[in-house]
């Protein structure tokens, strides 16, 4: 049996949808709209939603647009 997958889960770190969009400067609203339209993965817990930190980094990278 591996303890890769529990490693793995032991360095994520989940954020609240207040926290997200806090760093991204949005409303919650709009990070609801994320998570719902599957733009963002996040995790049911209760009725509230956690959002691992590096979900929203690489939404953020992909999504940066380069202006000329």
């Amino acid at each position: 049996m591996s303890t890769t997958p529990d490693r793995a889960f032991n360095d994520v770190r989940f954020l609240t949808v207040a926290e997200v969009a806090s760093m991204m400067r949005v409303s919650k609203m709009t990070v609801y709209r994320l998570v719902h339209n599957g733009e963002m993965p996040a995790v049911r817990v209760g009725r509230s939603f956690r959002v691992p930190e590096q979900a929203v980094h690489d939404y953020l990278r992909d999504s940066f647009v380069e202006t000329a």
